[in-house]
């Protein structure tokens, strides 16, 4: 059924003031109706209904019952709260009414509360005056205090004058803190005055302290006591310095004294004081040895000392080994630098390096048993720094450079006179001549390069790179003075009188050389020579070769000026007499070692073929007819094997000699039909490229029946086929020179002959 108007006026204001309960009613219906419409969804159903309307019913009443005394317990307690607050209310109305009269009692009272801060003043100031009054007597004693302690500093009964003497400090320090909280700044130089003497003592008794503390590796060793007082007192010092500065309120005059600090820096300067400040000591090698020798013996002695005594002295937040080793250590930094900027030689650099690197960590030194493990000086920086150590070696290696010089030209000066000495060069056991200087030179520079190797590899590197360049400039030297020699040979043939003999030993002293260079290399895997260096041997051998060669120059010119002649196609000794002179300097050749001798029989033999081919160019002798042109070529042929028998003979082969040009020019001359020319020529500059035009018209001209136009083909030909000098050709042609041929005489407007 529907609600009427006035049942929607009625309950609007209900529903506009309870709107919650509305939705709750609602909500109930709804889920009612759902519950209904489930249950009752059968007509068979509806007859539970009765059963159903009793059961909700029941519900309903005993949902109702607990509601009700529900309110009813709540109603019970509002009413109990409500007669609280009435009570809480009259006693807080009673507390006020007795607050207002306490007011209005303590406004009556003020006047009286004047007279009780008057007294509260006095009550302060008798406090004051009291504690003064018990002090009186400890200041009136600090005069007698302090004699009393001047004379316990003078017996050394140094802690009961440190307690003495903080007694009064403590006095001094607790008037001073007082004068200062109340403000009272211009009291306190008073005081101060009337405590001076403490600084006098405070001084006296840090005297004596320091003295101890620079004594205190003897005393350590003979009265410990002494010394571990000492530290006691510094100890508690420190203590009175941190608390202090904890509070940090007031600071009293000389805190912090900070002796800890200055125990250390008097520790230090001790450790310092007598040995590294010397004078000036002798930069010479032996000063030098003994000076670090008695540093390396003094320095473990001390540190033995800190490390089994003084150790169990002091506290072991000193770390007193430690601070002594790293003190050592700067300390001969700084002291190795100094001694660094004197002028040392090299045996005093040396001893340095040595000293540094090798000494200072060896078991000798800081790494000694009896100091090992608590003495550690890795951690530290290096004893001499990397440029240093640099800088250092290369100043050694540049005083060892003088000494080397100075050492080789002595041997070079010895060297030049055993030249000009009336007897011939020492030999050794093969019959091969020699001298000493090789094994003086290499004796020497290995000597220096093995030094080094004790110190560092990097100065071994420097002096082996030292020594290469020095042994190229004395070879340079030496190369000038075997010029010099040949020059005063040259105006006089009998100076030296064994000239040929020392080119010989020199010879083999540059083989020597030559041979034991590699073994100077610190690095036996790398025994290859320098470039430079063995350019150099290259040119002291080849100089040597010449001036030998130039020799049998000289003892062959005679023989070769008589080339060509008549004399000489009919028949002679000439070619007997030169090989008499070959074979006598191939005697003198023999006194060489096996790879040298080979090279001057093949220079010999070059020199013989060219000086040939040279008198024959240069000479040159026309042949008139055919006999005379096959005489010729039969000479040649006869002189030609001689030598080339000769030589085979001395033991130079065949493929190495020269004198197969002989052979084939004496080819060229024999051949009998001239139009053959162009061909044979062709083969002959093929195998001989350095031939020229004016060496093969020579020849042309030495045969005597070439015509001109057989000469214009084989030049033509030779033209048209330039040749090129083939990699390791040994030229034989190139340094004849052929004169000019003389041109005819012509008359002007005429035709030439």
């Amino acid at each position: 059924m529907g609600m009427s108007a006035e049942d929607e006026r009625a309950a609007s204001p209900r529903d506009e003031e309870w709107p919650e309960a509305e939705k709750a009613e609602k909500l109930a219906r709804g889920a009612a109706l759902k519950w209904a419409s489930g249950v009752f969804y059968r007509p068979e159903k509806l007859e539970g209904l009765g059963h159903y309307r009793r059961r909700e019913t029941q519900r309903n009443s005993s949902i109702q019952s607990r509601l009700k005394s529900t309110v009813q317990a709540y109603l019970e307690g509002v009413s109990a709260g409500l007669e609280q607050l009435r009570s809480a209310a009259q006693e807080v109305q009673s507390v006020c009414q007795d607050l207002g009269a306490a007011r209005w009692a303590l406004l009556d009272s003020a006047d009286h509360f004047q007279g009780l801060q008057q007294m509260r003043k006095l009550m302060e100031e008798h406090v004051q005056l009291a504690s003064v009054v018990q002090v009186l007597p400890q200041i009136f004693s600090v005069h007698e205090v302090f004699s009393n302690i001047l004379q316990l500093l003078h017996g050394q009964h140094l802690l009961e004058a440190h307690v003495e003497l903080m007694m009064v400090e403590q006095l001094r320090d607790d008037i001073l803190s007082q004068l200062h909280l109340r403000g009272l700044s211009s009291a306190q130089a008073t005081v101060l005055s009337y405590f001076s003497g403490l600084q006098e003592l405070n001084e006296s008794l840090a005297k004596q302290l320091w003295d101890i503390v620079g004594s205190s590796l003897r005393l350590v060793r003979e009265d410990p006591i002494l010394f571990v007082t000492a530290v006691r007192i510094i100890e508690r010092e420190e203590k009175i310095d941190d608390t202090l500065l904890l509070e940090a309120t007031f600071l009293p005059p000389g805190r912090p004294k900070g002796w800890r600090q200055k125990f250390y820096q008097v520790l230090q300067d001790t450790i310092t004081g007598g040995r590294f400040h010397a004078p000036r000591m002798d930069a010479e090698g032996p000063g030098l040895a003994r000076h670090l020798a008695a540093l390396q013996k003094d320095i473990v002695s001390e540190l033995r000392v800190v490390k089994d005594l003084m150790v169990q002295c002091v506290p072991a937040h000193y770390n007193i080994l430690g601070v002594c080793t790293a003190t050592y250590h700067q300390a001969l930094t700084s002291h190795l630098q100094e001694i660094l900027r004197e002028d040392l030689d090299k045996q005093g650099l040396f001893l340095l390096l040595e000293w540094a690197l090798r000494v200072y960590h060896s078991p000798e030194m800081m790494g000694h048993p009896d100091l090992l493990p608590e003495v550690d000086v890795s951690p530290l920086d290096p004893l001499m720094s990397s440029e240093l150590v640099d800088q250092t070696e290369r100043r050694y290696v540049m005083k060892v450079k003088a000494s080397v010089f100075e050492w080789m030209q002595r041997t070079l000066e010895v060297e030049f006179k055993e030249w000009f000495r009336e007897e011939e060069p020492e030999t050794d056991h093969q019959g091969f001549f020699q001298s000493a200087l090789p094994a003086i030179v290499m004796q020497m520079l290995n000597e220096n390069i093995q030094v080094a190797s004790l110190i560092t590899d990097s100065l071994q590197q420097k002096i082996y790179n030292m020594a290469l360049e020095e042994l190229e400039a004395f070879l340079g030297r030496l190369r000038e003075a075997l010029v010099q020699c040949g020059k005063e040979h040259q105006q006089d043939r009998a100076v030296p009188k064994y000239y040929i003999s020392h080119l010989l030993a020199v010879l083999n002293n540059n083989l020597a050389l030559s041979n034991s260079v590699s073994s100077l290399h610190p690095d036996t895997a790398c025994r290859e020579v320098p470039a430079s260096l063995q350019a150099a041997l290259d040119r002291m051998q080849k100089k040597a070769t010449q001036l030998l060669l130039e020799e049998l120059l000289l003892d062959l010119q005679p023989l070769c000026l008589q080339l060509p002649s008549r004399k000489w196609l009919s028949g002679s000794q000439l070619i007997g007499s030169m090989c008499d002179v070959i074979d006598k300097y191939a005697k003198d050749f023999s006194r060489v070692r096996k790879p040298v001798f080979t090279l001057l029989l093949a220079e010999s033999e070059l020199l013989v073929a060219n000086q040939y081919l040279r008198a024959l160019l240069q000479r040159k002798m026309v042949c008139k007819s055919r006999e005379e042109r096959g005489q010729l070529c039969h000479r040649l042929l006869q002189d030609a094997t001689q030598l080339r028998e000769l030589f085979c003979g001395l033991g130079l082969d065949r493929s190495q000699q020269s004198l197969e040009a002989v052979f084939a020019l004496r080819e060229l001359i024999c051949l009998k039909d001239p139009a053959l020319l162009s061909l044979e020529v062709l083969g002959f500059i093929t195998k001989y490229p350095d031939v020229s035009d004016e060496h093969i018209s020579t020849l042309l001209d030495i045969r005597g029946d070439v015509s001109k136009e057989v000469r214009h083909v084989v030049l033509e030909m030779m033209a048209q086929h330039p040749q090129v000098l083939p990699e390791g050709y040994r030229p034989i042609f190139s340094t004849i020179l052929v004169p000019m041929p003389e041109l005819p005489f012509c008359l002007r407007k005429g035709k030439c002959a």
